[in-house]
């Protein structure tokens, strides 16, 4: 069976390695498992249901909620009769949701529960083309999505063979509206094909066993990145494993035992503080051995022998240490897919020395998403890298270092822009707007965005994201922003971390009563100052951090700082503190 549609993969599972579990959630404290012949029966009824409500080929059905089955369902029966998914975060504002559903125009929307049934709802007002909003929990005098399955019940299945066989690689599949970290949300449409190309690369990328191994599923649905794992796993005969929420991640790895699980590097990095927490509990000789066993994997490169010593301790460091590290992550973990930011070499270099292949991979929504990617073997791992282009993918950097590419996965366009979209597909061409280098001429590296990079008043360039990233290695940094547009110098806006800054507070003997003490005080500027001056080192000098302000609240989605791939908003930020910026580079002026 040929793959040429998304929901082919699904139809591919039930024909080569139908699953008990092939969508599984977790309800009252138990596991629920759909197997693959309950999805596509539910499959089919809905895609029934909603042809009875009317909804006819090219439309567009909105699908707002966390992960969870019922999210599958509507976005692979919205798919087979030839209409068009809009998935939206559950997280962005009712002006949002009031904008994408004008811009796009869709018919129906299904939600997950009571909050988003509300703002759905005062967001459509007035919107005729609208025509009903369905949840996915039972809310109080609000459609379930059981009722459009129900109108599906009893009719024909054979009479969707003909409106699936009529769905072309090249019609769109979904338009996704990027979280942008400026403007209006910008409409990326994706064609089946595109996704198609990247599902089948990324069906080599991803090393599990077929047919027999598990995935936990968390990320949102909504992004590109997870929507495409999830036709991934279906192909591979994956079984789908929902996690509870964000918050319970540690309890449900424990729990599933995935073999498998795309996250971003926040998570990662959140995990890795949290051990190293651990160890700085430890007293006497385990607390030895495991900072003896840390050092170690902060040598580690996968690709290189280092010796037959060095490995041997390595031998004995899995064995003593990093296996409870694998332990935590539920035990079975093969490989486990990062995007969406930078990830920090030394998070890559540990994970790996501890038997844990952490693959960094790079792409946009505008390429559905994959545009290159690590395997996960030792040779062809490259700390710092993003990996290689993808089968189909063709990638070569711009004479001002911006990374273009061009392939089946690139989009067709943004959705009504046609003047955005030829400002960054030219000649066939994407423009990413990534700077970026190849390292031994076949690994891909990411310097930089563009946008972000910024020029001082000396006239020399920095870029922000390396600074960023190296200066997050500080365990009391839990966010920074790197400044200096214009500006004499680069300086910074640092949101401490206030968990590991009270804890390494009551080992001095200081006590802080509220976040904002934190920020104000003397002694954590000092020594949040003593890493930068230490990391500075690694930067040239127009590039180094000269003055920074600590910040008393963390960035959020909800607050505005962030966009919900949890990407900086940096106008945003600059513009909430102003003053903190003014006072930085005030007293640099007096001074």
């Amino acid at each position: 069976m040929e793959i040429k549609r998304a929901f082919d993969t699904l139809y591919y599972q039930l024909s080569k390695f139908p699953k008990a579990d092939c969508l599984s959630y977790k309800y009252d404290g138990k596991w629920f498992n759909y197997s693959t012949k309950d999805v596509v029966d539910i499959v089919n009824r809905l895609s029934l249901g909603l042809l009875k409500l009317g909804v006819v080929k090219d439309d567009r059905v909105a699908i707002i909620s966390p992960n969870r089955p019922e999210w599958a369902f509507i976005d692979l029966a919205v798919q087979q009769i030839g209409a068009i998914s809009v998935p939206m975060y559950p997280t962005i504002t009712v002006d949002d949701y009031k904008y994408i559903f004008e811009n796009s125009e869709v018919k129906f929307a299904f939600v997950n529960g009571l909050d988003l049934f509300k703002k759905a709802t005062q967001a459509s007002e007035g919107m005729d083309f609208l025509q009903k909003i369905y949840t996915f929990e039972r809310v109080k005098d609000a459609p379930h999505w059981t009722e459009v399955e129900d109108l599906g019940k009893g009719g024909d299945v054979a009479t969707l063979e003909p409106m699936k066989a009529a769905v072309q690689p090249d019609d769109l599949l979904t338009i996704i509206y990027t979280s942008g970290t400026t403007g209006k949300p910008k409409g990326v449409m994706l064609t089946h094909d595109n996704v198609v190309s990247n599902t089948k690369a990324a069906y080599e990328i991803i090393q599990v066993p077929v047919g027999q191994s598990k995935a936990l599923s968390f990320l949102p649905l909504c992004h590109v990145y997870e929507r495409t794992a999830l036709y991934v796993y279906f192909y591979k005969g994956c079984s789908i494993y929902f996690a509870e929420s964000i918050d319970t991640i540690a309890t449900n790895l424990q729990e599933v035992k995935p073999h498998t699980f795309c996250t971003v590097p926040r998570l990662l990095e959140k995990v890795y503080d949290k051990i190293v927490s651990k160890g700085n509990d430890l007293e006497g000789i385990k607390k030895k051995l495991f900072f003896w066993a840390l050092n170690l994997g902060l040598e580690y490169e996968p690709h290189l022998y280092k010796g037959w010593f060095y490995e041997a301790q390595l031998k004995l460091a899995n064995k003593l240490i990093f296996s409870k590290w694998r332990e935590a992550l539920g035990g079975n973990i093969l490989q486990i897919n990062v995007g969406s930011a930078a990830l920090q070499a030394r998070l890559a270099r540990v994970f790996w020395a501890a038997g844990i292949k952490v693959c960094e991979g790079y792409g946009l929504t505008e390429t559905s998403p994959i545009i290159a990617a690590c395997i996960a073997n030792h040779k062809d791992m490259r700390i710092g890298c993003v990996g290689v282009p993808i089968p189909g993918v063709q990638v070569k950097i711009a004479e001002d270092g911006e990374i273009l590419c061009k392939g089946p996965n690139v989009m067709k366009g943004y959705y009504k822009n046609p003047e955005m979209t030829a400002d960054v597909i030219k000649d066939g061409w994407f423009h990413t707007g990534d700077i970026g280098i190849f390292v031994e001429g076949k690994y891909l590296k990411i310097t930089d965005r563009k946008k972000e990079m910024f020029k001082t008043s000396g006239g020399k360039y920095v870029a922000p994201q390396l600074l960023e990233n190296k200066f997050k290695e500080c365990p009391l940094i839990e966010q920074i922003m790197v400044i200096g547009e214009n500006q004499k110098f680069p300086a910074a806006l640092i949101v401490p971390n206030f968990e590991a800054t009270r804890k390494w507070g009551e080992e001095k003997g200081l006590k802080w009563h509220t976040d904002a003490d934190i920020a104000a005080s003397k002694e954590v500027y000092a020594e949040i100052e003593r890493y930068i001056k230490t990391f500075n080192q690694g930067f040239g000098n127009w590039e180094q951090v000269k003055s920074f302000k600590l910040l008393p609240a963390l960035w959020t989605i909800e607050s505005g700082e962030l966009t919900p791939t949890l990407k900086l908003k940096r106008k945003a930020i600059m513009q909430r503190y102003d003053k903190q910026v003014n006072d930085i580079y005030s007293v640099a002026e007096k001074a």
